[in-house]
């Protein structure tokens, strides 16, 4: 069985090095990712110390959502779904302090914690929390937008603040991104990657893979388009049917088992990008990697989730830090149940077992060894 500790932080590496080779060319971001390469490496014995004080592992990457308002309104969308995101009037929830932010951010860097992908809502409305976790500087925060909001400002805060990459969320061409986002913002998510580009940045695009798009999402051609506009990652997230009537959307096993390969196939193919699939790669990680055994979700409100599509919690890293909801009881029954780190035929398990998930927040918490 492979040791899941090890294969995440050899993935990481892999990651850096390819991101290392993409930035060649830019000796202000190539010494950047060197610095980070080497804050990376001193992360690992830190990450299996504090395995051994905590008695769980601590995961690499944590997802974050610090911003509960958007200015879209995308069909299907999970935040809005599972209540992260809201209009005025419909009771968002509480966002934690930009100050708080920094210090989980802080806290997760000591612990060996390497990435926290920050999402929404649209994380550019809140330009106070993100002033704050740009400070902690030996974590990389993708930032997972919509490409809407850029200006003048958020060109030149990037440029200072290296760490922080954009990741602008698309679904392909502009059809199907329209179809899904609304008219128009499909040229304006081209415009804010062009400006990326000319301001020599490194940036991202990020697509939501369906049944529909897959093909074209994943071809040459369309990867190509992506490459000429400056793009060095490339992160494909599976659809997950938040919304009843959209279950065709989702991809099958073995529509699962394509898009792995078509991962590998692109990885090889361009070796100056950096090509992630979500939750991609799970089975040679041993199942679903939530609840803290590869990364977990934290709420606007610093509630501890196990993942984006499972907003449960019992815990909240605003009172007891990132360490504390590591041990969380709804945490450590979705280990000790299986439903996390166990076998399952692709798709997102926890969201296919909500009810189950649900029902284990109103059971007793079992006793620790």
């Amino acid at each position: 069985m492979t040791d899941l500790q090890e294969y995440l932080s050899s993935s990481i590496r892999r990651i850096m090095t390819r991101a290392y080779t993409s930035v060649l060319s830019n000796p202000r971001e190539a010494r950047t990712v060197l610095r980070l390469q080497q804050a990376f490496m001193a992360s690992e014995p830190r990450r299996k110390r504090a395995q051994q004080e905590l008695g769980v592992d601590v995961p690499p990457f944590l997802i974050a959502s610090i911003a509960t308002t958007c200015n879209l309104s995308c069909a299907g969308c999970y935040a809005r779904a599972n209540g992260i995101a809201a209009d005025e009037g419909q009771g968002r929830r509480q966002v934690m302090k930009p100050e708080e932010w920094r210090a989980v951010f802080e806290e997760a860097a000591k612990l060996g914690i390497n990435f926290a992908l920050l999402a929404g809502g649209e994380p550019l409305t809140r330009r106070d929390i993100l002033q704050q976790v740009a400070e902690v500087k030996d974590m990389i925060f993708p930032i997972f937008t919509n490409g809407t909001m850029f200006s003048p400002w958020y060109l030149d805060f990037f440029a200072k603040n290296l760490n922080l990459i954009p990741v602008i969320s698309v679904e392909g061409n502009r059809v199907t991104t329209d179809a899904r986002r609304g008219e128009g913002v499909y040229q304006r998510a081209l415009k804010a990657m062009d400006c990326l580009h000319e301001a020599n940045l490194f940036y991202g695009v990020s697509l939501t893979v369906t049944t529909e798009n897959f093909a074209q999402i994943t071809s040459d051609e369309y990867v190509d388009s992506l490459r000429e506009r400056g793009c060095k990652l490339v992160i494909y997230v599976e659809y997950v049917p938040t919304d009843e009537g959209t279950e065709h959307l989702a991809l099958s096993p073995a529509d699962s088992e394509l898009m792995e390969q078509a991962q590998e196939r692109l990885m090889q193919r361009y070796d100056n990008m950096v090509v992630i699939s979500f939750p991609g790669g799970e089975k040679k990680m041993g199942g679903c990697l939530a609840a803290g055994r590869g990364f977990f979700h934290i709420g606007p409100d610093g509630a501890a989730e196990p993942c984006p599509f499972s907003p449960y919690s019992d815990a909240s890293v605003r009172t007891i830090g990132i360490a504390g909801a590591l041990k969380s009881p709804l945490f450590r029954k979705l280990r000790d149940s299986r439903l996390v780190g166990g076998e399952h035929d692709g798709g997102c398990v926890l969201w296919e077992h909500r009810a189950e998930v649900e029902a284990m927040l109103n059971e007793p918490a079992t006793t620790e060894a």
